[in-house]
């Protein structure tokens, strides 16, 4: 979806978090070494990816982990950043159509979920994050099942047509997955966003 579609809200989210990806730059580059700088610029990152669509959105969630990685290796104990960070990598645990990708992925998630939890034993929204990553190899079965019953009816329809209606259909069995996927795994980042917001008034 670019720009023009987006409706007026949601266009002034995106461009909040493009705004707050620039000033958290800006302030990294002031001092390098400060996690919550880095989270909040991984964090901005994550939102932005949910306005993307394929490989673009690949990218970005990429340099949010980048970023959350960075932070954690100058605290590893930040438990918002693990937070953030079992959320992106539970991100891209999805974009992957092996189940045993992804489980690499998801257990990576659930690693950083139960860190930041030991660091916060009574953070509600990290107990909830952890029980969801068990079911997340569930999720992303079913979401292969549907995404290869699509792909086969849309197969059925485009049968007829030439060769160059395939390459449209890869692009919108891409579209479709990527947009599932983003729909799943950024439902709670609102919810880290507000929280780091909140840290550092």
């Amino acid at each position: 979806m670019t720009p023009v579609e987006l409706p007026r809200e949601e266009l002034e989210r995106m461009i909040f978090f493009e705004e707050a990806c620039q000033r958290a730059e800006s302030d990294h580059d002031k001092d390098p070494t400060d996690a919550q700088v880095l989270t909040r610029w991984g964090g901005a990152l994550l939102e932005l990816a949910h306005f993307r669509n394929g490989s673009d959105a690949v990218e970005m969630i990429e340099r949010a982990v980048n970023k959350f990685d960075a932070a954690l290796k100058i605290n590893p104990r930040k438990h918002d950043a693990l937070w953030c960070l079992g959320n992106a990598l539970t991100s891209q645990g999805f974009l992957f159509r092996e189940q045993s990708k992804a489980e690499e992925y998801f257990d990576r998630a659930k690693s950083c979920f139960q860190r930041a939890l030991n660091e916060e034993p009574t953070n509600e929204i990290y107990k909830k994050a952890l029980e969801m990553t068990d079911k997340a190899p569930g999720l992303h079965a079913e979401l292969q099942r549907q995404l290869a019953e699509q792909e086969l009816e849309q197969k059925k329809v485009r049968m007829p047509q030439s060769s160059a209606g395939s390459t449209t259909e890869a692009s919108v069995s891409s579209e479709w997955f990527y947009d599932i996927s983003g729909w799943i795994c950024f439902a709670g980042i609102a919810l880290s966003w507000a929280m780091l917001q909140r840290e550092q008034n």
